[in-house]
């Protein structure tokens, strides 16, 4: 079909029985899973002349081929939205995003989100791997959370910020509150997160999830609260929200996954800030490092804190 790219991809030995939509996440890792499903869906996986469905199970050595659509523009608006710009060269952009700021467009959230922003800042220099609505992107936080965010100009440059996220080796720490004071100075959670069964709305600790790891550590105790650092090893959605409820000490303002927790303090949104980033150069090989600086709203909170009487 015109438009549309031909990628032949073999199936390794060690990826013998397993289903097709799995080893398509894992060979094609700066696609997102839904982006891989709509393609199954639509029949744009083919192997053996068969239409693949998502569950097929594959051989050694077997050819699947994919049909890619063209890039289409995305039908959004480019908005000249001041940006907190931490890092940029040719290929990537740090930007420190704002609370209450929607990363990708969404119904209800066409307009006034990082994408619209860094479309008119990029001017078209922006990666399309991951799909329409959201050139540039290969990773999130929530709208209420705060700090260092990167974009991808190129789709080189998004391929291998997408392989370190997906490796584990992109550095991200982060700066929180808690209600509770920490006993121990260092505690490192290891728990599944996957979606809620009973909400799907909400993320939680489950059997079958995805292996989370979260490394705490106490910058300061107050008395009811505790200022803490958080290293992400893996990055699941709601990863340190839903890991610090686990411990019983969900994130102060956080009104999903603190509930019956009165938060005394006018926050819109958990107190949840995106400190430190830092990744391997796609183009120069080099180890850069950005810092985010505490939003004025947290730096006031640590300044109001009552200090802990222990």
């Amino acid at each position: 079909m015109t438009g549309e790219e031909r990628k032949t991809y073999v199936i390794p030995l060690e990826m013998e029985g397993e289903r097709i939509d799995r080893i398509l996440s894992e060979l094609l890792p700066d696609l997102s899973r839904s982006y891989l499903k709509k393609l199954l869906d639509e029949g744009k996986v083919t192997g053996g002349g068969k239409t693949l469905k998502p569950s097929a199970r594959m051989k050694e050595g077997q050819e699947v081929e994919l049909l890619l659509p063209e890039k289409v523009l995305p039908d959004i608006e480019p908005e000249n939205i001041p940006l907190d710009i931490l890092y940029e060269d040719n290929d990537v952009l740090v930007v420190n995003k704002p609370k209450d700021m929607v990363v990708h467009p969404a119904p209800g959230h066409m307009s006034g989100t990082l994408v619209n922003a860094v479309m008119y800042h990029c001017a078209g220099n922006l990666s399309g791997i991951n799909g329409v609505l959201r050139p540039g992107i290969v990773h999130r936080i929530d709208k209420d959370t705060t700090g260092s965010l990167i974009i991808c100009k190129n789709d080189a440059a998004h391929r291998s910020i997408a392989r370190q996220l997906k490796d584990h080796t992109i550095v991200r720490r982060y700066r929180a509150i808690c209600y509770g004071v920490l006993d121990q100075d260092d505690v490192t959670i290891d728990a599944p997160i996957g979606r809620d069964p009973k909400d799907r709305t909400r993320m939680a600790i489950v059997p079958d999830g995805k292996r989370a790891v979260t490394h705490v550590h106490v910058l300061e105790r107050y008395d009811g609260y505790t200022y803490v650092e958080c290293r992400l090893e893996t990055g699941r959605t709601h990863q340190i929200r839903v890991h610090m409820a686990k411990i019983g000490h969900p994130l102060l303002g956080d009104d999903v996954y603190a509930r019956g927790r009165k938060c005394p303090y006018h926050l819109n949104g958990q107190c949840l800030h995106a400190m430190v980033l830092g990744f391997v150069h796609p183009s120069t090989g080099e180890y850069i490092e950005t810092t985010a600086p505490l939003p004025d709203y947290f730096e006031h909170l640590l300044s109001v804190l009552p200090k802990s009487t222990k």
